[in-house]
């Protein structure tokens, strides 16, 4: 039976100690091959240090800048109940991007602040885009107690104030845990030193969380992305980004409103797949002989489908140092949907590290900054607000060819 696995993603001000601690993680769980660790271990012998688990990290970061064979994607640590892969980004402003674009899809987040230097700029930041992004499950650890000496005071304080900035952005974390990720205290086991904390460990509290639920039984979204003629099939490709898709489904094709259903489901070396569940990337053939092309959407005939629109409005968060202006026209991508867009409004400036308003009907938006804004197109979109069906919800923003911003829609207009 295969294990289930769930994607995490850990974040916060540089130099907080995410490394550290995915290299404990790795150790703690014994999730790193004994070649490797033997290495790293030989590399800080001569630099005449202890083992320090941020080596860990740089090692691999190292081979995969050589090519060498560790895929990014597939980081993962183990535990008893089931398989983490850790999205991680190489790089603050990768990893914003990536973020963003909804490049990961994490179901849960780890946010982790320095106790000694307390919420900073990038963890205002990251945290922000943790709320963009909907995610829930969320732990926040205070690392390097050690260097507080594992004050509970010191804590309860840092905690207080994070728990204040979260509050305001709607993060509600399911635990607070103090942690030395470079000591290993509260990581996979319990700190003797931290006896005032009571509640779980990082691995403890991970394993409490859910997958996300696959919405199995919703209205059928399937976003097109090619379409290939293979040994006489017209097979046209894509993800189902909602419901499920089923053989002999009668579904409706948007925006050209055509009618026909599923005739086939088909998948490399397998034969007779009668369904293809939420998230899974697949083909299939139809009854009819019918132009589908690359950003259309396949929805199920007797569900709701979404609307399309010619204006939405929606929340940016912007990243290029070229600011984004009003009446300037870019490239709006949503799903596999490809549209150009021009910006009507920027209803509102806000600074991503205070939350504060920069500046109301602005008439335009600089890096780093998140807007409120209202884009329209010349021909309609297919899109749902990203509370209801984040898939078609979650956009990005092209400039001269560069992604330079992204976010998600909140209000769809005619």
């Amino acid at each position: 039976m295969e294990r289930e696995h769930l994607k995490l993603v850990i974040v916060g001000h540089v130099d907080h100690g995410k490394s550290t601690l995915i290299g404990r993680l790795f150790y703690d769980t014994d999730s790193l091959p004994r070649e490797k660790l033997e290495e790293v271990r030989q590399i800080c012998e001569a630099l005449g240090r202890e083992l320090e688990f941020a080596f860990v990290m740089d090692h691999l970061e190292e081979e995969r800048s050589q090519g060498i064979t560790i895929d990014t994607a597939q980081t993962f640590f183990k535990t008893a109940k089931r398989d983490y892969v850790i999205i991680d980004a190489p790089g603050h402003r990768e990893f914003t991007k990536n973020m963003i674009t909804g490049a990961s899809q994490a179901e849960a987040a780890i946010l982790i602040v320095d106790v000694s230097e307390g919420v900073q700029e990038q963890t205002r930041r990251h945290a922000y885009i943790l709320s963009m992004l909907g995610l829930k499950q969320v732990i926040v650890v205070l690392n390097k107690m050690d260097l507080v000496g594992y004050s509970e005071e010191v804590f309860e304080k840092v905690r207080g104030h994070t728990l204040d900035f979260l509050k305001r952005i709607g993060i509600n974390p399911t635990y607070v845990i103090p942690i030395s990720a470079r000591e290993g205290d509260n990581v996979a086991s319990r700190s003797e030193r931290m006896s005032w904390y009571t509640g779980p460990t990082i691995l403890e509290a991970l394993d409490t969380f859910k997958k996300t639920e696959r919405r199995d039984g919703g209205p059928l979204r399937f976003a097109v992305q090619d379409v290939y003629n293979i040994e006489g099939k017209r097979i046209i490709v894509g993800r189902v980004e909602a419901g499920t898709l089923r053989r002999g489904d009668e579904i409706v094709i948007l925006p050209t409103g055509e009618r026909t259903r599923v005739k086939s489901i088909e998948e490399f070396m397998r034969e007779g797949v009668e369904e293809a569940p939420p998230g899974k990337s697949t083909g299939i053939t139809l009854e009819d002989k019918l132009f589908v092309d690359r950003g259309q959407i396949l929805c199920r005939l007797e569900e709701e489908t979404p609307k399309m629109v010619s204006e939405v409005k929606g929340s940016i968060f912007w990243m290029s140092s070229e600011p984004l202006q009003v009446g300037e026209s870019v490239i709006f991508k949503c799903s596999t949907q490809e549209a150009p867009c021009r910006v009507e409004a920027i209803e509102r400036r806000i600074d991503s590290s205070t939350l504060e308003v920069i500046e109301e009907s602005s008439s335009r938006l600089e890096n780093r900054e998140v807007g409120e804004v209202t884009l329209s197109f010349a021909s309609p979109v297919i899109v749902e607000d990203f509370n209801v069906t984040p898939e078609l919800g979650r956009f990005v923003i092209e400039k001269e060819g560069n992604i330079s911003g992204g976010g998600i829609i909140t209000r769809l207009e005619g």
